[in-house]
């Protein structure tokens, strides 16, 4: 029998999603609550991996037994068992035994939030990419949708990056200014590169700073080069919302 998860976590103590020779993983917290529950190995897969530090409200993954579940005991069980890791189990729901978390992903959703203020947060700390100058969000967004459609992204490709292609389809982008203080970018498709997000909205802070205007995207874009685009933004800004299945 297959089961869902639905999770979410804090990235700031892990090295990512996907189980690491160094440091705690989210992969590994929940195989090994997992392990404890239903008292037997049992592999995770999840449908897409993340950074170290890199936060999700909507991660999805799937795994197999032979046991038969309560999934509401489960999750409870495990809402325990990974404590007092930042992680929570929203929901385990069973489903179709060809069901995969990761191949079957329509899309997915990612959320970049910038403090765009003179001072830095205390509240907010690892939740956010402080930004202390004033950022045009509307020419951010203006430009931003010169991405929408299909590219190629090698320009905001990790070098790192093990996708066999650097063409992908950028199906949405939106950037708004939510308060005074906070500035949010949403972008959907249905696979990214490697840190293409994080390239993305540290490209696009060139052109709300006043630095680059909509031409300069274009010629980055064009370039196919990640020398020509901006920064990595950190990955504490940023969020796996939601997938489309």
């Amino acid at each position: 029998m297959r089961y869902k998860l639905l999770i979410e976590y804090d990235g700031t103590p892990f090295v990512g999603w996907q189980r690491q020779k160094d440091g705690i993983s989210v992969q590994e917290v929940l195989e090994n609550a997992l392990k404890t529950a239903l008292r037997t190995e049992t592999p995770l897969f999840g449908s897409g991996r993340t950074d170290t530090g890199v936060h999700a409200l909507g991660q999805v993954a799937h795994f197999d037994t032979t046991t038969q579940i309560d999934c509401f005991r489960l999750r409870e069980s495990l809402n325990a068992l990974v404590r007092p890791y930042p992680v929570s189990i929203h929901q385990v729901e069973q489903v179709s035994d060809t069901f995969h978390a990761r191949f079957d992903a329509k899309e997915r959703t990612y959320l970049y939030r910038i403090l765009n203020t003179p001072y830095p947060p205390a509240l907010e700390v690892n939740r956010v990419w402080w930004y202390k100058y004033p950022l045009d969000v509307d020419k951010m967004n203006e430009a931003a949708q010169i991405l929408v459609g299909k590219h190629d992204f090698s320009t905001f490709r990790a070098s790192e990056c093990q996708a066999k292609s650097p063409i992908k389809t950028l199906n949405y982008i939106q950037l708004i200014r939510t308060d005074d203080n906070h500035i949010e970018m949403t972008i959907k498709a249905r696979s990214f590169l490697h840190h293409q997000v994080r390239n993305i909205i540290g490209t696009l802070v060139k052109v709300g700073c006043g630095k680059w205007d909509k031409a300069d995207l274009q010629t980055a874009l064009d370039a196919k080069d990640r020398r020509a685009g901006g920064q990595t933004a950190p990955a504490q800004g940023l969020y796996f919302m939601h997938i489309t299945y």
